[in-house]
């Protein structure tokens, strides 16, 4: 069930149709299409940010994250379709994309600074995709799970929070 909501949620995201999710799926075109259309139903903020992010991008050329790192597009009004839709995927993607990447480089600042500020001796090794992969001594532990953790979960895109 996780693996059929992952497909269908970053698939309609990425800007997979019809078509493309009922092969992703193995199931009939008609079953994927009503699988859309009561995703739209039910989410209709992001049908809404899907729509206005094309408007805007067809105006500025451009999109932003949330901490304002733009992004130009420039095939937004390509005349030739499959350009076009691609432009419109990539405005669509970059800001939620780009934000989550300033989100979890805020945290990765922000962890290392705690770690040198408190004389550990525990290091940041890893970035694998959302999650950090710290190396922890036995006698920090405790800190790193607990004070440090809540810490580190402050930081939201915006900033971090003390």
């Amino acid at each position: 069930m996780r693996r059929i909501a992952k497909i269908v949620n970053f698939g309609i995201m990425y800007g997979a149709g019809s078509f493309r999710l009922s092969q992703e799926l193995g199931i009939p075109f008609a079953e994927s299409k009503k699988i859309i259309d009561v995703y739209f139903e039910k989410y209709k903020g992001i049908k809404q940010y899907m729509e206005d992010t094309k408007l805007l991008v067809k105006k500025d050329k451009s999109v932003q994250t949330l901490l304002g790192r733009k992004r130009a597009v420039w095939d937004s009004d390509s005349q030739n379709q499959v350009r076009r839709d691609a432009a419109e995927r990539m405005a669509i993607n970059m800001p939620i994309q780009g934000t989550a990447a300033e989100m979890i480089k805020l945290a990765m600042i922000r962890i290392d600074k705690d770690l040198k500020e408190n004389n550990l001796k525990s290091k940041l090794i890893l970035q694998i995709h959302d999650e950090l992969l710290l190396e922890v001594h036995n006698n920090e532990i405790d800190y790193v799970t607990g004070k440090g953790s809540k810490t580190y979960e402050k930081c939201n895109g915006l900033g971090c929070s003390n």
